[in-house]
This record gives structure tokens, C-alpha cells and sequence, in this order.
């Protein structure tokens, strides 16, 4: 199989780790570059747990190897707040209870970041179909869907 070295930035900083030909760019962040937050689930691309921004799309990152994120910037969810601070939509996802285990939230929150930044104004059924994407045992989506909603509001309102 052989080893490559990665060179990524992720989150603003560059990585430069060895890593062997199969490896999966989820394994990658999680054991080479320490970044926790990416979750896997089910290694197949169906429960969005490991959901990740590469070049500004967000992508499964069980799916894609690490040799081929090479010299890509990608953002995780250790980089959506700033300065320590939650980012709105993070706010809202603690406000509208839109989390229990959390163990799918990361996914959702990069996809979510994602889509709202290419479709600014989604109806209810646009952020369900997105949602379609990801699995979640214990919310019942609810929360997620309102959190969603309010961010989209209160982005509306600040302009």
C-alpha cells in the first residue's frame, strides 16, 4: 500500500502527517491531526456523522481517502467557532435543544454550514431534504429543524 505525507489545512492550520494509501480522511483528522470532533458512524457514507468542508463542499469524510485531501483546506467543527465563541447557528442548536447525544451533531452542523451558505433562505422542506443526508437516533429531528429555521431568521433579521 505504502506511506504518503499529507500536507492539509485544516481549520487555518497546515498538517503534514504520514499516513498509509487506504487510510480514510476521517481516520486521518481523528488519529493523525488529533481533531476529535469529526464522528464516524456507519463507514458508508449514510449517517453523515463524519461530515467534513473540503474546498467549500461538504463531503463524507469515511468516503475519501486522506491521499486524496492533499493539499486541500478542510474545516471541521473545532473551526466553526471563533474565538471560542459559538457561531449562531451553534447557539441555536443549544437553544432549541437540537442536540441530545451529540454524537451526530458535528455532521449536521458542517452540512448545515455548507447549505446555508449556497441557499441562504431555505423553506422547511429544503432544510428537511438536506437533513435527509443524516441520521439521528434521539432527537427526532425537531430541534435540529428549528435551530436551522432560527439561524435562517435571525440572519434575515440582521440584515
Amino acid at each position: 500500500m505504502g506511506m504518503h505525507i499529507i500536507d492539509v489545512t485544516i481549520n487555518g492550520k497546515t498538517y503534514s502527517e504520514e499516513a498509509e494509501s487506504r487510510m480514510l480522511l476521517s481516520d486521518f483528522i481523528r488519529e493523525k491531526c488529533g481533531l476529535t470532533g469529526t464522528h464516524v458512524g456507519c463507514e458508508h457514507g449514510v449517517c453523515g456523522s463524519c461530515t467534513v468542508i473540503v474546498n467549500g463542499s461538504a463531503v463524507r469524510s469515511c468516503l475519501m481517502f486522506a491521499v486524496q485531501a492533499k493539499g486541500q483546506e478542510i474545516r471541521t467543527v473545532e473551526g466553526l467557532s471563533e474565538d471560542g465563541n459559538l457561531t449562531p447557528l451553534q447557539q441555536n442548536f443549544k437553544e432549541c435543544h437540537g442536540l441530545q447525544c451529540g454524537f451526530c451533531t458535528s455532521g449536521i452542523l458542517m452540512s448545515t454550514e455548507d447549505y446555508l451558505s449556497k441557499h441562504p433562505d431555505p423553506s422547511s422542506k429544503e432544510i428537511k431534504e438536506m437533513l435527509s443526508g443524516h441520521l439521528c437516533r434521539c432527537t427526532g429531528y425537531d430541534g435540529i429543524i428549528k435551530a436551522i429555521e432560527k439561524t435562517v431568521e435571525d440572519k434575515k433579521q440582521a440584515i
